[in-house]
């Protein structure tokens, strides 16, 4: 089935998800993880309401429970699995797709990602396949109130934010339903009622339009920084003070100021396959040891707990935190950033400053290529740049990361959608440029 992915669930409402498919995949849910109680929430999608009816329908027909959380964030989610002791969970939400899309995303005991290797593969076959036949006794569906609980969590990590000038675009998503109370009156928002249309912009932060009404808020209220999440909140960037976009990735390595130096704690820190050099070169100063893994919290989250990582981030603006049941939090992530962020400014840093500091690579940002060959497209791209040039390191999981005494690149199909995507960092532009341009023509004699 199109709608099953390798972290989640997640297509075009009314033609790859339906309220049948819901009904079904909430009926063998139960026999997958082995669960008789789900904690279930949702986002603001204007057809979520009828995707919880069917799937709680189906639960509760195989003759499990609901605690039903309404609206709510992914992370909460999240959060509440692990603290309340659920042993499943689903989140119905299509994260940063447009908003006729819709999904979920399933959780196990302690909030382990349920992803195609470890369930939804095994769900699927029984979706397709078998017919559900409602013997046992009606489970039934009750409220759950988590509201309070996950914000006392959160102002655990809030200090004094008074002294940053702060912009948010929260998307028209579900961070809306607690920044403000998490950042207070005085910051500047904007997109910040969640309202399933999205009138303010497509819900993904990374997308360059997206970005450009905060980024002329934070110029015009001189901000000293800018968030923006995604729409359902597990997700957040940032802009300088500037306007300019900061890469997700660079973020891990600001995050070491909180952890290793401020906290004085010790451990591993996880990153993804994309991430820049820079973020393990930048933290050996604090005794860092920096990992390596596969994109998508799937494998991420269960990698940081594999590890007992510390916290862990991806270029697309994920970060993990073991503090979080090895979950990735939004606004956890935010508060940490925001708290560094007055201490930096106290002492005379803006965020820009910061970023510099961290890298001095050129970085192609991430490049998608369409085409049908991508097996023989990696192979024919790391063949090219091998015959050249011995890397220093190969890593061959979630396509190929080759790394060179001065630049590197990864090269991997999407676990998505359609497509082959290409990142590439360097010392120097032109070294980037002369990379960017050789996988360029690779794919396009394979394309021919």
């Amino acid at each position: 089935m199109k709608a099953f992915k390798a972290y989640d669930i997640r297509g075009e409402w009314g033609t790859e998800l339906d309220a049948k498919i819901a009904y079904r995949i909430g009926f063998f849910l139960p026999e997958i993880l082995n669960c008789d109680h789900f904690l279930v929430g949702r986002d603001c999608r204007l057809s979520s309401d009828e995707f919880f009816d069917a799937l709680s329908d189906g639960i509760t027909d195989a003759g499990a429970n609901v605690s039903d959380a309404g609206y709510t964030t992914t992370p909460l989610i999240y959060w509440a699995t692990a603290r309340f002791n659920f042993n499943g969970s689903v989140m119905i939400t299509a994260s940063h797709n447009p908003k006729n899309h819709n999904g979920l995303k399933v959780s196990g005991p302690d909030a382990l990602p349920i992803g195609y290797d470890n369930g939804l593969n095994k769900l699927e076959k029984l979706v397709e396949n078998i017919e559900p036949k409602a013997t046992k006794t009606k489970g039934f569906i009750q409220p759950i109130e988590l509201r309070e609980a996950y914000l006392k969590f959160l102002n655990g990590y809030r200090i004094d934010f008074s002294a940053l000038r702060i912009a948010v675009d929260c998307s028209n998503g579900m961070a809306s339903l607690f920044v403000k109370d998490l950042l207070g009156k005085d910051a500047f928002y904007i997109n910040d009622k969640a309202d399933g249309n999205f009138p303010g912009h497509d819900p993904n932060p990374l997308k360059p339009s997206n970005q450009e009404q905060l980024k002329s808020m934070v110029i015009n209220r001189h901000c000293d920084i800018g968030l923006i999440f995604d729409g359902d909140a597990d997700r957040v960037m940032f802009i300088d003070e500037n306007g300019k976009f900061i890469s997700p990735d660079l973020i891990i390595a600001l995050l070491g100021h909180y952890f290793f130096e401020q906290k004085g704690m010790k451990g591993k820190v996880l990153q993804d396959i994309r991430s820049s050099k820079a973020i393990g070169e930048y933290l050996t100063q604090f005794g860092a040891e920096v990992e390596t893994w596969r994109v998508g919290r799937a494998y991420g989250a269960g990698k940081l707990r594999e590890i007992d990582g510390l916290y862990g981030g991806e270029l697309a603006g994920h970060y993990y935190f073991r503090d979080f049941y090895y979950s990735d939090s939004a606004l956890l992530a935010a508060l940490i950033i925001l708290d560094l962020m007055t201490k930096f400014k106290h002492a005379g840093f803006t965020l820009s400053k910061l970023i510099k500091t961290i890298s001095s690579y050129y970085n192609s940002g991430e490049i998608n290529f369409k085409i049908e060959q991508k097996q023989a497209a990696m192979d024919a791209v790391c063949a090219f740049f091998t015959q050249h040039e011995k890397p220093v390191q190969t890593l061959d999981f979630d396509g190929y990361r080759l790394d060179f005494k001065d630049w590197w690149f990864n090269i991997r199909p999407s676990n998505t959608e359609p497509y082959l995507r290409f990142i590439a960092e360097a010392k120097t532009e032109e070294k980037l440029n002369e990379v960017v341009a050789q996988v360029n023509k690779i794919i396009e004699s394979l394309n021919s």
